[in-house]
């Protein structure tokens, strides 16, 4: 076997795919005939027919052992790579990804981002639209990269398995395509991370027994690695090297579990161009706000005085909950400058900085040129009000002779033994029910003085019912209910547009007056503000059952979180598409 480094296939990735040519490589590693062939095509002295290109990978979930702060444990990976490796891949292409599980665990795994039109099978979230693959076991992901460009990115779907097993997506523009912004010299994947020194199953096992919540992890990583600032973490440094006066496209990826994070690279700016694999307006910024699940492209420019400097992460929370405010670093050095130098630390904003965080959300707005429209919808078929609650139901054997729970519309979701999906396809009844409330039984002041009164919160299968290509207007209302949080949610198979925005309760009759119909940023995951509200728009024209839920970890575990099943149209191409023959079982 010859390996690449994971940046010399990137490189060779680029050359192959002007050509599209089918590549299959096993997480970096491929059989020597095959690197012949790239070889010689990296040198241009073969030429392929253009066609449709298939990118193959291979996914092997196996235990490795890693060390980080003075702390060696066995960990769940993809490849024994952590993070797992990138999946690099064109507008247009059709990827597989088959899924070998070598762990005790029984797992899944989510593109995140990836509509998967009609094809919910490749989706990924355990007993939503699969069975997990079993210990022993495998699965291909077989899925088409269509309409879609950017940075989006892959994670272990069941548990908390997510805490190791993830990596990113990079989908380029089709060949010939230009970026619509200045073309960089080169290209950084930032996966910003946590990291626990106990087993993260067995501190989330723990906290559900005790009925509270787990411990806060034990530091921040960026590409996995916390940096420095860490004990036994000098070799646990990220770098990456830059040239004076060339400008550099990083690709960062909020994969932790729990925390929304700020992200800046001392003494330079960040010019923001694209959120959630959609183009932005650019706008320059010295901070990113980046929540659980989202992903951020900024441009770098390399015009400061050659030295090393600090890039650095740390977590945002504005309500008063204990979190793991420990700031990860990472290095950027200009080349020739040795690493003896003392890299400088950026200002970032204050933990509990909520006017930032509103400001810069506000100044993310769709790109909306002629070739990349923000095609809002501008009439409502339906409207819903999804409040976001916080509760605590009776547990005997518990620390407190109560378990803190999550719900939607006081509807605490419950994780079915059959798939969604696959009870949908089949009409299996009694896996669920479709009656999802619309809007809270009850009004009450929402983000008022804080409730603590139990309000019978139940629990249930229970999920929302929408016509093929209705539009859908949904409003999620954080609530006091025990305390007021950010929340970020994500909603499987759409992109939606944020119209709206607000702190304190959604006011149905002035609040659509200030919506943004025209450029509103239009993404897969969106944070609700603390005490506040956030409006999103989409057209449900993915046939399927699709997952939303608030993608702190700890949230999603304690039921905040529901699926839309939306019916097939009348159209042969507007339907499910039929199950894989090794589909897994439940």
């Amino acid at each position: 076997m010859i390996s690449f480094t994971q940046n010399q296939t990137y490189q060779i990735y680029l050359k192959l795919s002007k050509r599209n040519i089918v590549m299959s490589c096993l997480g970096f590693h491929c059989h020597k005939s095959l690197l012949m062939i790239i070889f010689l095509a990296f040198l241009g002295l073969i030429s392929f027919p253009a066609e449709a290109a298939i990118k193959k990978y291979q996914f092997d979930v196996q235990v490795k052992n890693v060390s980080r702060l003075c702390h060696a444990k066995p960990i769940v990976t993809v490849n024994g790579r952590f993070p797992g490796p990138t999946i690099y891949v064109r507008e247009g292409d059709r990827v597989q990804v088959n899924v070998t599980n070598h762990v005790k665990y029984n797992l899944s795994i989510h593109w995140h981002g990836l509509k998967q039109y009609r094809n919910g099978w490749a989706d990924g979230p355990a007993y939503i639209t699969q069975c997990p693959i079993q210990s022993g076991n495998s699965y291909t992901y077989d899925f088409n990269v269509t309409g879609q460009r950017g940075t989006l990115w892959w994670h272990a779907h069941i548990l908390w398995l997510r805490a190791t097993v993830y990596g990113a997506i990079v989908i380029l523009p089709k060949p010939g395509t230009p970026f619509p912004f200045p073309q960089p010299a080169r290209e950084f994947e930032i996966l910003l991370g946590e990291w626990w020194n106990n087993d993260v199953e067995e501190v989330e096992k723990q906290g559900f027994k005790m009925g509270l919540p787990p411990n806060m992890s034990d530091a921040h990583t960026i590409n996995g690695k916390p940096g420095p600032l860490f004990p036994c973490s000098e070799k646990h440094t990220y770098a990456i090297e830059v040239e004076q006066g060339k400008s550099y496209l990083l690709r960062i990826i909020n994969a932790a579990l729990n925390d929304e994070l700020f992200f800046a690279i001392a003494g330079h700016n960040l010019t923001v161009v694209e959120v959630d694999a959609v183009y932005t307006k650019p706008f320059t910024t010295q901070s990113i706000l980046i929540g659980p699940g989202q992903t951020t492209n900024v441009l770098v420019q390399a015009n400061k005085v050659p030295g090393r400097y600090f890039m650095a992460t740390r977590t945002f929370m504005d309500a008063p909950i204990p979190v793991d405010n420990k700031t990860a670093t990472a290095i950027l050095q200009y080349k020739g400058i040795p690493n003896t130098v003392l890299p400088s630390l950026p200002q970032l904003p204050a933990g509990n900085n909520s006017d930032f965080a509103l400001n810069y959300n506000k100044k993310l707005k769709s790109l909306n040129s002629a070739k990349y429209p923000a095609n809002v919808p501008l009439k409502v078929d339906r409207n819903l009000f999804y409040t976001i609650g916080l509760g605590k139901n009776s547990c005997p054997t518990c620390v407190n002779g109560t378990r803190l729970l999550a719900s939607l519309n006081n509807v605490s979701f419950v994780m079915p033994q059959t798939a969604l999906l696959q009870a949908h396809y089949f009409n299996i009844k009694g896996v669920f029910r479709t009656d999802f409330p619309e809007r809270p039984s009850t009004p009450f002041n929402y983000t008022g003085v804080p409730l603590t009164a139990n309000l019978g919160t139940s629990t249930g299968t229970r999920v929302g019912k929408i016509a093929f290509n209705s539009t859908v207007e949904l409003v999620l209302q954080d609530t006091n209910l025990l305390t007021v949080e950010s929340h970020p949610f994500h909603l499987h198979g759409y992109n939606f547009f944020v119209v709206g925005t607000g702190v304190g309760n959604f006011d149905p009759a002035k609040d659509p007056t200030k919506y943004n119909l025209v450029d509103p940023v239009e993404r897969n995951t969106v944070g609700v503000p603390t005490g506040g509200w956030t409006a999103i728009r989409f057209r449900a024209d993915n046939p399927g059952v699709w997952f939303m839920h608030c993608h702190l970890e700890l949230h999603t575990g304690w039921g905040l979180k529901t699926a839309f099943v939306v019916e097939d149209g009348e159209g042969e191409d507007q339907s499910i598409l039929p199950p894989p023959k090794d589909l897994p079982t439940c």
